[in-house]
């Protein structure tokens, strides 16, 4: 198994939102720009392109990022992904330790302090928590706030990313409230300059969290 990242900057491609390019490319120009874990989240793709996809991402990502694939354990394997990123109704944790065994690093996307502290008990490596902020991907509902990334963080002690509405301007919010990282949609598929959008994320969130190590 591959060693998770920390701090940790992952992309979640989002297809529907790209700007005259192909989503290969996207995740092409954000792997320049030194994100180090892509997520394959296209939950409405079906199965045989979503496995050809996968395979072009991890000759994209190879030695470079880690990939991801959101909830389908069956792509994971079969393409040879680093993780698989698990909804928060998805397949219970020990089932799919079940099926891949130590090969797969194994995420959960949660919503409460609850749900993060069942997912680390039931046996989750790491953690995706929000939705933190609005944002284009998730425009309507209720917008958790960093409050909820420092109740997590004091609650569990396993790395987790903050996703929604996460952007150069505030990324360095959720790594003060404990967040390893960010999972970022909108703020890399709407841009358009993918490369330079993702290096300024990597920027103030090394900077952000080297800011923290010191003081610590």
């Amino acid at each position: 198994m591959a060693a998770f990242p920390v701090p940790c900057l992952c992309m979640v491609t989002d297809r529907h939102h790209y700007r005259g390019i192909s989503l290969e490319e996207v995740v092409s120009l954000a792997v320049e720009g030194e994100v180090n874990l892509v997520q394959l989240r296209e939950k409405d793709m079906a199965s045989g392109r979503l496995l050809r996809l996968a395979h072009s991402l991890k000759k994209i990502t190879q030695g470079k990022a880690l990939l991801f694939v959101n909830d389908r354990v069956d792509v994971a394997l079969a393409c040879g992904a680093d993780g698989v990123q698990l909804g928060e109704e998805a397949l219970p944790v020990s089932a799919v330790r079940h099926l891949a065994g130590e090969g797969l690093i194994i995420g959960r996307s949660v919503h409460s302090v609850e749900g993060a502290v069942k997912a680390q008990a039931e046996g989750a490596d790491f953690l995706i928590v929000g939705t933190v902020f609005l944002s284009p991907s998730h425009p309507i509902g209720r917008a958790a706030g960093v409050e909820l990334l420092a109740s997590v963080a004091q609650r569990v002690s396993i790395p987790f990313l903050a996703i929604g509405g996460i952007k150069e301007d505030n990324i360095h919010q959720v790594i003060e409230a404990g967040a390893s990282g960010a999972a970022i949609i909108s703020a890399i598929s709407t841009s358009d300059d993918p490369r330079a959008t993702t290096k300024a994320l990597v920027h103030e969130m090394i900077r952000s969290w080297s800011g923290i190590k010191i003081a610590g």
